[in-house]
């Protein structure tokens, strides 16, 4: 059974695999470099590409931020709403 490798060393070694892809390497070369299969290079590639992993972060900071503003927007309202209330009772 080959050995396990952390979701950071994974990254580490599809960007060097991506210098040496731009090398003019084959990914038959990059593989046995690595000593692992196509089918691995492959799979990792599928779940760790660094830019889908930065994307699924900005993706998340983004969602964060739309959270944010929204509850903004709902105080917001709620301000103007209770101003409006105040300014038409008569004084």
């Amino acid at each position: 059974m080959g050995k396990r490798r952390s979701q950071d060393q994974i990254q580490r070694l599809l960007r060097e695999a991506d210098h040496d892809l731009a090398k003019g390497l084959t990914i038959t070369d990059v593989c046995r470099k690595f000593g692992i299969s196509a089918n691995t290079y492959y799979r990792w590639r599928q779940r760790y590409h660094p830019a889908l992993a930065d994307d699924a972060r900005r993706v998340r900071e983004l969602e964060t931020e739309v959270e944010r503003l929204k509850r903004l927007v709902v105080e917001l309202l709620l301000d103007k709403q209770m101003l409006q209330e105040v300014t038409k009772k008569k004084w």
